[in-house]
Protein backbone atom coordinates (compact mmCIF):
# COMPACT_ATOMS: atom_id res chain seq x y z
CA UNK A 1 0.00 0.00 0.00
CA UNK A 2 2.73 2.29 0.94
CA UNK A 3 4.88 1.49 -2.55
CA UNK A 4 1.62 2.10 -4.63
CA UNK A 5 1.17 5.78 -2.43
CA UNK A 6 4.70 6.49 -3.02
CA UNK A 7 3.92 5.38 -6.75
CA UNK A 8 1.24 7.74 -7.40
CA UNK A 9 2.84 10.90 -5.80
CA UNK A 10 5.82 10.57 -7.84
CA UNK A 11 3.62 10.70 -10.95
CA UNK A 12 1.17 13.41 -9.66
CA UNK A 13 4.58 15.43 -8.84
CA UNK A 14 5.94 15.11 -12.36
CA UNK A 15 2.43 16.17 -13.76
CA UNK A 16 2.16 18.92 -11.46
CA UNK A 17 5.57 20.09 -12.42
CA UNK A 18 4.88 20.14 -16.45
CA UNK A 19 1.68 21.90 -16.15
CA UNK A 20 3.89 24.43 -14.09
CA UNK A 21 5.65 24.73 -16.81
CA UNK A 22 3.38 25.35 -19.39
CA UNK A 23 1.89 27.60 -16.87
CA UNK A 24 4.96 29.81 -17.23
CA UNK A 25 5.21 29.27 -20.83
CA UNK A 26 1.46 30.78 -21.25
CA UNK A 27 2.31 33.68 -19.10
CA UNK A 28 5.22 34.72 -20.46
CA UNK A 29 3.75 34.25 -24.15
CA UNK A 30 2.25 38.13 -25.59
CA UNK A 31 -0.88 39.13 -25.67
CA UNK A 32 -3.37 39.16 -27.91
CA UNK A 33 -2.85 42.11 -30.40
CA UNK A 34 -3.95 45.60 -29.83
CA UNK A 35 -6.46 46.41 -32.69
CA UNK A 36 -5.92 49.96 -31.92
CA UNK A 37 -6.12 52.20 -35.29
CA UNK A 38 -4.81 55.58 -35.69
CA UNK A 39 -2.40 55.23 -33.40
CA UNK A 40 1.41 57.99 -33.19
CA UNK A 41 3.88 57.03 -35.33
CA UNK A 42 6.44 59.48 -34.17
CA UNK A 43 6.77 63.12 -33.20
CA UNK A 44 9.28 65.91 -33.66
CA UNK A 45 11.08 65.82 -30.97
CA UNK A 46 10.82 62.40 -29.93
CA UNK A 47 9.99 61.67 -26.64
CA UNK A 48 12.83 61.44 -24.48
CA UNK A 49 14.91 63.72 -26.58
CA UNK A 50 16.70 67.00 -25.46
CA UNK A 51 15.55 70.40 -27.28
CA UNK A 52 18.21 72.88 -27.32
CA UNK A 53 16.73 75.53 -29.59
CA UNK A 54 13.02 77.14 -29.71
CA UNK A 55 10.94 75.17 -31.75
CA UNK A 56 8.02 77.04 -33.69
CA UNK A 57 5.48 74.12 -33.33
CA UNK A 58 5.91 70.32 -31.80
CA UNK A 59 4.70 67.99 -34.71
CA UNK A 60 2.49 64.94 -33.66
CA UNK A 61 2.78 61.97 -36.70
CA UNK A 62 -0.34 59.63 -36.39
CA UNK A 63 -0.78 56.43 -39.33
CA UNK A 64 -4.29 58.28 -40.30
CA UNK A 65 -5.14 61.78 -40.16
CA UNK A 66 -6.50 63.00 -36.96
CA UNK A 67 -10.20 64.16 -36.54
CA UNK A 68 -10.75 67.66 -37.14
CA UNK A 69 -12.13 68.13 -33.50
CA UNK A 70 -9.33 66.43 -32.43
CA UNK A 71 -7.35 68.08 -28.61
CA UNK A 72 -3.85 68.73 -28.24
CA UNK A 73 -1.60 70.52 -25.52
CA UNK A 74 1.59 71.88 -24.76
CA UNK A 75 2.38 71.96 -20.93
CA UNK A 76 5.45 73.62 -19.97
CA UNK A 77 7.40 73.40 -16.71
CA UNK A 78 5.44 75.33 -14.25
CA UNK A 79 2.58 73.07 -15.27
CA UNK A 80 1.00 76.42 -17.19
CA UNK A 81 -0.07 75.81 -21.19
CA UNK A 82 2.10 76.93 -23.89
CA UNK A 83 0.23 76.02 -26.84
CA UNK A 84 -1.44 78.27 -29.36
CA UNK A 85 -4.00 76.02 -31.37
CA UNK A 86 -2.87 73.56 -34.08
CA UNK A 87 -3.42 72.59 -37.66
CA UNK A 88 -2.84 69.65 -40.24
CA UNK A 89 0.64 69.45 -41.73
CA UNK A 90 2.32 68.38 -44.56
CA UNK A 91 2.37 64.22 -44.35
CA UNK A 92 5.89 62.47 -44.76
CA UNK A 93 6.79 58.98 -45.08
CA UNK A 94 8.04 57.29 -41.89
CA UNK A 95 11.64 55.93 -41.73
CA UNK A 96 10.15 52.87 -39.51
CA UNK A 97 6.86 51.27 -40.65
CA UNK A 98 4.17 51.16 -37.87
CA UNK A 99 2.09 47.77 -37.89
CA UNK A 100 -1.44 47.99 -36.57
CA UNK A 101 -4.08 45.18 -36.00
CA UNK A 102 -8.12 45.07 -37.93
CA UNK A 103 -10.38 42.36 -36.76
CA UNK A 104 -11.62 41.05 -39.41
CA UNK A 105 -13.96 38.26 -39.14
CA UNK A 106 -12.90 37.37 -35.69
CA UNK A 107 -9.43 37.62 -37.16
CA UNK A 108 -6.61 40.03 -36.30
CA UNK A 109 -5.19 41.17 -39.70
CA UNK A 110 -1.83 42.95 -39.45
CA UNK A 111 -1.07 46.51 -41.95
CA UNK A 112 1.67 48.06 -42.33
CA UNK A 113 1.89 52.44 -42.33
CA UNK A 114 4.06 54.18 -43.97
CA UNK A 115 3.35 57.74 -43.29
CA UNK A 116 2.61 59.90 -40.93
CA UNK A 117 -0.05 62.42 -40.70
CA UNK A 118 0.70 65.02 -38.51
CA UNK A 119 -0.89 67.36 -35.95
CA UNK A 120 1.29 70.70 -35.88
CA UNK A 121 0.76 72.43 -32.50
CA UNK A 122 2.18 75.91 -32.11
CA UNK A 123 4.08 76.88 -29.45
CA UNK A 124 3.46 80.25 -28.22
CA UNK A 125 6.74 80.32 -26.00
CA UNK A 126 9.70 78.62 -23.80
CA UNK A 127 9.05 80.11 -20.44
CA UNK A 128 11.73 78.26 -18.73
CA UNK A 129 14.40 75.51 -19.60
CA UNK A 130 12.69 71.62 -18.11
CA UNK A 131 10.22 69.40 -19.32
CA UNK A 132 7.79 69.84 -21.14
CA UNK A 133 4.79 67.49 -22.05
CA UNK A 134 3.00 67.31 -25.03
CA UNK A 135 -0.86 65.57 -24.67
CA UNK A 136 -3.41 64.36 -27.30
CA UNK A 137 -6.58 62.95 -27.80
CA UNK A 138 -8.45 61.84 -30.95
CA UNK A 139 -10.93 59.11 -32.23
CA UNK A 140 -9.47 57.31 -35.24
CA UNK A 141 -11.70 56.03 -38.36
CA UNK A 142 -13.38 53.00 -36.41
CA UNK A 143 -14.32 54.87 -33.36
CA UNK A 144 -11.49 54.11 -31.07
CA UNK A 145 -9.97 56.28 -29.00
CA UNK A 146 -6.47 57.45 -29.55
CA UNK A 147 -4.58 59.38 -26.62
CA UNK A 148 -1.35 59.86 -25.26
CA UNK A 149 1.08 62.41 -24.29
CA UNK A 150 4.64 62.95 -25.48
CA UNK A 151 7.27 63.95 -23.11
CA UNK A 152 10.92 65.68 -23.52
CA UNK A 153 13.54 68.20 -22.05
CA UNK A 154 14.08 71.66 -23.40
CA UNK A 155 17.57 73.09 -22.41
CA UNK A 156 17.15 76.66 -24.93
CA UNK A 157 16.77 80.22 -24.16
CA UNK A 158 14.16 81.73 -23.15
CA UNK A 159 11.55 83.23 -25.12
CA UNK A 160 8.88 85.82 -24.29
CA UNK A 161 4.79 85.33 -25.08
CA UNK A 162 3.31 87.19 -27.58
CA UNK A 163 1.65 90.45 -27.44
CA UNK A 164 -1.91 89.82 -25.65
CA UNK A 165 -1.44 86.08 -25.67
CA UNK A 166 -2.88 84.03 -22.81
CA UNK A 167 -2.74 80.58 -21.52
CA UNK A 168 -5.56 78.18 -23.24
CA UNK A 169 -7.80 76.67 -20.49
CA UNK A 170 -10.12 74.67 -22.24
CA UNK A 171 -10.57 71.08 -22.40
CA UNK A 172 -11.69 68.68 -25.32
CA UNK A 173 -14.97 69.34 -27.15
CA UNK A 174 -18.16 67.28 -25.45
CA UNK A 175 -18.50 65.24 -28.55
CA UNK A 176 -15.22 64.07 -28.98
CA UNK A 177 -15.42 63.15 -25.28
CA UNK A 178 -18.83 61.30 -25.99
CA UNK A 179 -16.84 59.86 -28.73
CA UNK A 180 -13.47 58.85 -27.14
CA UNK A 181 -15.57 57.42 -23.67
CA UNK A 182 -18.64 55.39 -25.23
CA UNK A 183 -16.35 52.79 -28.28
CA UNK A 184 -16.10 49.96 -28.22
CA UNK A 185 -12.46 48.41 -27.79
CA UNK A 186 -12.35 46.93 -31.15
CA UNK A 187 -14.39 46.61 -34.04
CA UNK A 188 -14.39 44.89 -37.75
CA UNK A 189 -13.55 47.50 -40.37
CA UNK A 190 -14.36 46.92 -43.99
CA UNK A 191 -11.21 47.09 -46.15
CA UNK A 192 -13.01 50.09 -47.60
CA UNK A 193 -12.75 52.16 -45.09
CA UNK A 194 -8.98 51.40 -44.16
CA UNK A 195 -6.34 54.19 -45.23
CA UNK A 196 -4.78 53.70 -48.63
CA UNK A 197 -1.96 53.62 -47.15
CA UNK A 198 -1.86 50.62 -45.37
CA UNK A 199 -0.63 47.48 -47.15
CA UNK A 200 -1.17 44.07 -45.69
CA UNK A 201 2.09 42.22 -43.93
CA UNK A 202 2.20 38.35 -42.54
CA UNK A 203 0.05 37.10 -41.15
CA UNK A 204 -0.27 37.32 -36.97
CA UNK A 205 0.11 34.64 -34.44
CA UNK A 206 -3.07 33.29 -33.47
CA UNK A 207 -4.84 35.26 -30.84
CA UNK A 208 -8.35 34.10 -28.66
CA UNK A 209 -11.54 35.69 -29.63
CA UNK A 210 -12.54 38.62 -28.18
CA UNK A 211 -14.41 38.15 -24.65
CA UNK A 212 -12.27 34.37 -24.33
CA UNK A 213 -10.21 33.54 -21.07
CA UNK A 214 -6.96 34.18 -21.02
CA UNK A 215 -4.40 31.54 -21.86
CA UNK A 216 -3.12 30.60 -19.15
CA UNK A 217 -6.74 30.35 -16.94
CA UNK A 218 -6.61 26.34 -17.97
CA UNK A 219 -3.25 25.39 -17.23
CA UNK A 220 -4.02 27.29 -13.09
CA UNK A 221 -7.12 25.44 -12.89
CA UNK A 222 -5.30 21.71 -13.48
CA UNK A 223 -2.38 22.73 -11.53
CA UNK A 224 -4.98 23.56 -8.54
CA UNK A 225 -7.01 20.62 -8.96
CA UNK A 226 -3.58 18.45 -8.90
CA UNK A 227 -2.27 20.19 -5.86
CA UNK A 228 -5.92 19.43 -4.13
CA UNK A 229 -4.67 15.70 -5.10
CA UNK A 230 -1.95 15.70 -3.44
CA UNK A 231 -2.86 17.17 -0.14
CA UNK A 232 -5.83 14.81 0.16
CA UNK A 233 -3.63 11.72 -1.03
CA UNK A 234 -0.71 12.71 1.57
CA UNK A 235 -3.29 12.86 4.08
CA UNK A 236 -4.27 9.33 4.07
CA UNK A 237 -1.95 7.11 6.20
CA UNK A 238 -1.58 3.23 5.28
CA UNK A 239 -2.86 0.67 7.43
CA UNK A 240 -0.22 -0.38 9.80
CA UNK A 241 1.53 -3.33 8.48
CA UNK A 242 2.82 -5.33 11.65
CA UNK A 243 -1.04 -6.87 12.07
CA UNK A 244 -1.38 -10.57 11.30
CA UNK A 245 -3.38 -10.96 7.89
CA UNK A 246 -5.56 -13.79 7.83
CA UNK A 247 -5.78 -15.72 4.02
CA UNK A 248 -8.73 -15.66 2.50
CA UNK A 249 -11.26 -18.31 2.83
CA UNK A 250 -10.30 -18.89 6.33
CA UNK A 251 -13.42 -19.34 8.62
CA UNK A 252 -13.13 -16.49 11.31
CA UNK A 253 -11.66 -17.40 14.94
CA UNK A 254 -14.80 -17.85 17.41
CA UNK A 255 -14.21 -15.11 20.42
CA UNK A 256 -12.46 -16.53 23.85
CA UNK A 257 -11.11 -19.33 22.14
CA UNK A 258 -7.43 -20.00 23.25
CA UNK A 259 -5.22 -19.85 20.48
CA UNK A 260 -2.84 -22.90 20.32
CA UNK A 261 0.88 -22.39 21.22
CA UNK A 262 3.62 -22.75 18.07
CA UNK A 263 4.54 -25.80 17.24
CA UNK A 264 1.79 -27.58 16.50
CA UNK A 265 2.03 -29.65 20.16
CA UNK A 266 -0.34 -29.42 23.06
CA UNK A 267 1.93 -28.82 26.11
CA UNK A 268 -0.15 -29.44 29.05
CA UNK A 269 1.18 -28.49 32.74
CA UNK A 270 2.31 -31.01 34.65
CA UNK A 271 0.50 -32.58 37.43
CA UNK A 272 2.44 -31.77 40.82
CA UNK A 273 2.50 -34.31 43.00
CA UNK A 274 0.59 -35.20 46.36
CA UNK A 275 2.82 -34.60 49.38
Amino acid sequence: MRSRLVTVCHVVCRTVAVLAALLVVSLALPAAPASAHGQLATSTPLTGTVVRKPLAQVGLYFTEKPAANAHFTLTGPNGSRVDSGWSYGEPKRLDKPVQEYFMVNGVFEPRLYHTGFPAMVTVAHWPAKGRYTASYLTVASDGEAVRGTVTFDYQGPSTAAPAGWTAPTNGPEPALLAQAEGTPSASAVPAATLPADATPAAAPPASPPEGGLPPWVAPAAVVVVVGTIIVVAARRRPAPSGGTTRPRGAAPRPRGAASRPRGGTDRRPARRGRR
